[in-house]
């Protein structure tokens, strides 16, 4: 669990909640390609099914990701992380946390959990390689004691997977 726990986390603002209500009933009339939404009571937290696109390295296989979403969602980006394990990618951690710019520096409000997912599933589809991050270890070591993606300085220097 990350340190926005379900008892830490503020509830959703009013704005956030109508934007979550559109974003789900769309969902569920044209879901992303490749996507499932692991329906549960809590708007606040998706857990969302994501597999592997054909003709890639991931294909035929299946990851969870976890978005949780602030309380000033959309004008604050989602927190996103693969539930472990995490598929084997360079710009994924073990501990499910991804260097993604349109997660952290690069978000708008304009993004939604389909535009998410789906550059999501490109990273992942444009990869040559299965293998971690060079720092792996040295990361997942300093993000112990559940330590939030969001709360990481990233440095977005590789635009190629």
């Amino acid at each position: 669990m990350t340190s926005t726990s379900a008892a830490s986390r503020k509830a959703l603002s009013k704005i956030a909640c109508n934007r979550l209500q559109k974003e789900l009933t769309e969902w569920q009339v044209n879901p992303p390609a490749g996507f499932k939404h692991k329906v549960t009571d809590n708007l606040q937290r998706w857990v969302i099914e994501v597999n592997g696109a054909a003709g890639t390295l991931y294909a035929g296989e299946t990851y969870q990701l976890q978005v949780d979403f602030p309380e000033h969602y959309p004008m604050e980006a989602p927190q996103v992380i693969f539930i472990p394990p995490a598929p084997l990618h360079p710009h994924i951690y073990s501990n499910g946390h991804i260097c993604l710019d349109i997660l952290y520096d690069s978000w708008s409000p304009a993004m939604t959990v389909s535009s998410i997912c789906i550059s999501i599933l490109s990273m992942l589809s444009s990869s040559p390689a299965k293998q971690r991050p060079a720092d792996n270890d040295r990361y997942v070591k300093n993000c112990r004691n559940g330590r939030s993606p969001k709360e990481t300085r990233w440095w977005f220097h590789d635009d190629k997977v």
